[in-house]
């Protein structure tokens, strides 16, 4: 049978992992899990209650495509709380996660052969999607000196569209304001749309994020509650769009997806308001944050940039080794710790480089931080 070239995109190197540790599982080791970006905390409590309740008196059928008019209404009220920002509702629309997030910003902005830039080191997903909609993924290699964040002048000329993450992942790095209205005043400058990947927005240690919409109402943001809500299984999110593409993207939303999963909607609706478990869950992330900043210098992976958000930490394992891959598969066959190879957010120096992710609880972080600090000893 014929295929589409769309269909041959790289593999996700992360999940591979994934698959590996769960095989040392089911063989009866345990595995400490560090490799996945996930929080290792369920949805609110008060979130799930308020589903069970919505499925003895409702059918959870479709909703309309952009989403429940209540919970859009509550993003938007999010968006002032935050960032003092004053949101049209109309303007939020309710996705499958953040994953047709970005499907959806790119089918509306985007026309088949355009070129979309993405900074290296930087999600592997954004290259994958671009290039399986027959888009140009850009590949712009960021600077330590700039902590892995584009900067004006790494763009090139012929761009139609810039896409950036703050905080970031791999890196937890973080654009300020000054240096997020520089891209977006480049962009403008270039006639490119700019898309800010706010998904880890809530989930910052020392300041605040800036959100683009702070700046000006000509992006797109997309956003998702698997982060900081904790959703990361109930495929739930959000975008937001100039006033003037709300029926375009409508109009793309009914067809592609018919509408966002209802229950996972009402579970979203009322995790907004679960503030106290929600931050309860970020002091966890402060304590492994300072964990993990003190303990992997420590076990011998010291070039690392301090996270401003997310739960990640970057190392640079140039000192080490050659090839990611393989000491990734030595930490976990030896030591029992599942780490990310740096191969799945830049594929030239992420053979040098690892993530480690902090998203689990703290007992698991100690013990992780333990067994890598035995491991590089005997290495």
């Amino acid at each position: 049978m014929k295929v589409s070239r769309r269909g041959g995109v790289d593999p996700f190197i992360v999940m591979d992992v994934m698959a590996a540790a769960s095989r040392a599982e089911a063989a009866g080791q345990r595995i400490i899990h560090m490799e996945v970006g996930q929080p290792g905390t369920p949805a609110p409590a008060a979130a799930r209650a308020a589903l069970a309740r919505a499925m003895e008196q409702d059918p959870l059928g479709y909703t309309v495509g952009l989403g429940l008019p209540a919970l859009r209404a509550r993003i938007a009220q999010m968006y002032g709380e935050w960032y003092g920002v004053d949101l049209n509702p109309e303007r939020v629309v309710i996705t499958t996660g953040s994953s047709s997030g970005f499907i959806l910003a790119f089918c509306s902005l985007f026309d088949p052969g355009a070129r979309v830039g993405i900074g290296m080191p930087g999600y592997p997903s954004y290259k994958a999607i671009l290039q399986a909609m027959g888009l140009e993924a850009v590949m712009i290699e960021t600077a330590p000196e700039n902590r892995l964040q584009p900067v004006p002048a790494d763009l090139p000329a012929d761009l139609d569209g810039l896409l950036v993450a703050s905080p970031a992942n791999p890196s937890g790095t973080m654009l300020d304001r000054e240096a997020l209205s520089a891209l977006i005043e480049a962009c403008a400058a270039r006639g490119a749309a700019f898309i800010s990947d706010e998904i880890y927005h809530g989930v910052e240690y020392e300041r605040k994020a800036v959100s683009a919409l702070q700046i000006t109402d000509e992006c797109y943001v997309i956003n998702s509650f698997s982060k900081y809500f904790s959703m990361t299984g109930w495929r739930v999110g959000w975008m937001v769009v100039p006033e003037d593409h709300i029926r375009r993207i409508e109009r793309l939303a009914q067809n592609l997806f018919i509408c966002p999963p209802h229950a996972s909607q009402v579970v979203a609706l009322a995790a907004m308001e679960c503030t106290d478990e929600l931050e309860a869950n970020m002091a966890v992330y402060r304590r492994n944050r300072a964990l993990m900043l003190a303990g992997l210098p420590e076990a011998g992976f010291d070039r690392i940039a301090p996270p401003d958000g997310a739960f990640y930490v970057y190392a640079d394992v140039s000192g080490l080794t050659d090839d990611s891959r393989a000491l990734a598969a030595e930490i976990l066959e030896k030591a029992g710790v599942a780490v990310t190879p740096g191969l799945d957010f830049d594929a030239g120096r992420g053979a040098t480089t690892l993530r480690f992710s902090y998203a689990r609880s703290t007992e698991d972080i100690t013990e992780g931080l333990a067994r890598l600090k035995r491991f590089m000893a005997n290495r």
